[in-house]
């Protein structure tokens, strides 16, 4: 699959998880609505809330409220969204003075040229684990982050393809993807959260249907409860195979994915957890910021439940890679 039917693909899956996402959002408003607003039974008939009901129109408050409430996060993360992650991490500009951040600057420009998109905008994060993200909207509007201690222990070639690995994810439309689906997951947090505390308020003085109506109020509640969980899991699944494929991407623009390899081992052997960048953003970093122990683990439940391929694998498919081109005829 060659660069721009990886792009096409990424802009798809990116329309199908908005689509996936704003029928979720239907479904929780329209569950609210159903089972909250308009027609839920009263337990006797002559409480004023089943007069209310019985004589009003049904208005879909909660699905709108779903709705505006997604979009308003939504639009305001296209906005803010950079400077919220900036904050959040304390980043900061590198100092062209410094011989390695000046360094970090030359490798970007460099490697921005060779993925033949503009040069994305740079930062720093103060952490001395090693660890690097991209994320933006756009080959146009994109933003790299590298950490204190990913500057500290790579030497050129290694930043060289650390950066490549960042530079496939922009050039993919990977970071458009991945940050969509950041924010997604949070509109289904706060929307979710919102709901639960909306229903123990008023949940006491109703009935809410005995047989089929029972078991599907039961089956939206169940939705409610987990779909911060579910669309989280859903993160983590793109993010694993994404990363598979910036792997390959760094070495398709350096041509030497044994710098990789050595960039992975050395970020294998950091064992400590990225602390300055929060677990909401890990799924767009090179390795999960909690700790490196965390992708040494497999299994399917280990798979489920990480943002990223377990290291080892990463590291021998890219052995492969520089096997077969060390070899090539």
């Amino acid at each position: 699959m060659n660069i721009y039917e990886q792009q096409l693909k990424n802009k798809r899956l990116t329309i199908l998880i908005l689509f996936i996402f704003i029928v979720f959002f239907l479904g929780l408003g329209l569950g609210f609505d159903y089972f909250y607003l308009n027609y839920t039974k009263a337990t006797y008939i002559n409480d004023s809330y089943h007069q209310y009901a019985q004589n009003r129109s049904f208005f879909p408050v909660g699905t709108l409220a779903s709705l505006i409430i997604s979009a308003v996060l939504i639009i305001n993360a296209f906005i803010n969204g950079i400077n919220m992650i900036i904050s959040s991490t304390s980043a900061r500009e590198p100092n062209s003075s410094d011989i390695k951040e000046k360094q970090f600057l030359n490798v970007v420009e460099e490697m921005a040229i060779a993925a033949g998109i503009p040069k994305p905008k740079c930062y720093i994060v103060p952490d001395d684990d090693l660890n690097a993200f991209a994320t933006g909207f756009s080959p146009q509007k994109s933003y790299v982050f590298v950490t204190e201690g990913l500057l500290r222990e790579l030497n050129r070639e290694e930043l060289q393809a650390v950066i490549g690995h960042e530079m496939s994810h922009i050039r993919f439309y990977d970071i458009r993807l991945m940050t969509l689906v950041t924010i997604l997951i949070n509109a289904v947090g706060i929307i979710s959260d919102m709901i639960v505390r909306s229903s123990r308020r008023t949940s006491s003085s109703r009935d809410r249907g005995k047989g089929a109506g029972g078991i599907i109020f039961i089956i939206w509640i169940i939705l409610v409860i987990l779909s911060p969980i579910v669309s989280r899991l859903l993160a983590m699944a793109i993010s694993r195979q994404r990363e598979y494929l910036a792997d390959a991407g760094s070495a398709e623009l350096t041509r030497n994915p044994r710098a990789l390899i050595s960039a992975l081992e050395k970020i294998r052997r950091a064992l400590q957890p990225t602390r300055a960048i929060k677990d909401s953003i890990g799924h767009l970093c090179i390795t999960d910021p909690r700790g490196s122990l965390i992708e040494e683990k497999s299994g399917f439940w280990s798979d489920i439940f990480a943002t990223h391929p377990p290291m080892e694998k990463r590291i021998l498919a890219l052995k492969l890679m520089a096997y077969e081109r060390e070899n090539r005829t």
